[in-house]
């Protein structure tokens, strides 16, 4: 039986976030989910159709100010307190030194932090009152050190890697856990994109039950996927940089 209260997820209408919020559907839980376009919630909610939980379309665009204050008041009228928030919306753009842009590098802060802080501002107040609660934060590996054509994306990572290892501190001992997602290469319609090869590509479904089982009963504070890839970043991350730029430059060349 899935615990009371109810899970929110950001970007719930595709990728990972969308075999997430279906995950946990089938395990009964009230689950809230955002996203910029209504269609694409709709369809979750259709694909969670005959599961014991219950799908709640929150449509929005978190990189606005206010829209998350919204949301979140939003959800916790219509569906309980939120126990978890899964902070997962976000994008991705290859940013290649010769067409380096300032646009691309603000873009992508805007959509993968800017979206989270948004989060964590409307969602803070509320679960410190409550004196518990759970947020996790998907990051991503490429957010350890710095990879070709990642300028940006790998940028936005990395700042949140940050912001969430320096919450951690603060709020465990007020109640609130604060849970760090790294993921891989994982099959969605972002990394269908890409035009390279993706070592160690894992399935989406594959994706979302590790990390609902990391979720639900682990307790580390980083949830990474796939374990090898994960692995073999944490290796390169502690070179330093005269055996690290030789060797990263041999493998993506």
């Amino acid at each position: 039986m899935a615990e009371p209260g109810s899970v929110w997820i950001t970007g719930a209408g595709s990728g990972l976030g969308r075999a997430l919020a279906l995950r946990y559907l089938a395990a009964g839980a009230n689950v809230a989910g955002t996203a910029r376009r209504v269609d694409t919630l709709t369809d979750v909610a259709l694909a969670g159709v005959g599961k014991p939980g219950h799908f709640h379309v929150h449509p929005g665009d978190l990189a606005l100010a206010g829209q998350a204050e919204a949301l979140v008041a939003a959800i916790e009228r219509s569906s309980g307190p939120i126990r978890l928030a899964v902070l997962n919306a976000g994008t991705h753009r290859p940013s290649p030194a010769a067409q380096f842009s300032a646009a691309t590098v603000s873009d992508l802060l805007e959509a993968n932090v800017m979206t989270v802080a948004h989060c964590l501002e409307a969602l803070l107040p509320r679960m410190l009152a409550r004196g518990q609660g759970q947020i996790a934060v998907n990051a991503s590996l490429a957010g350890y050190r710095g990879l070709p054509k990642a300028a940006a994306y790998g940028a936005s990572k990395a700042a949140l890697i940050n912001m969430t290892e320096s919450l951690r501190l603060e709020l465990e001992p007020a109640g609130i856990r604060m849970r760090l997602v790294n993921p891989g290469f994982v099959r969605t319609p972002l990394t269908d994109q890409n035009d390279f090869p993706m070592p160690f590509l894992m399935d989406v479904e594959q994706a979302a039950e590790r990390l609902y089982q990391a979720l639900e009963h682990g307790t580390a504070f980083e949830i990474v996927f796939p374990r090898r890839f994960a692995y073999i970043l944490k290796f390169l991350r502690l070179l330093p940089y005269v055996l690290y730029f030789p060797l990263v430059g041999r493998a993506t060349k």
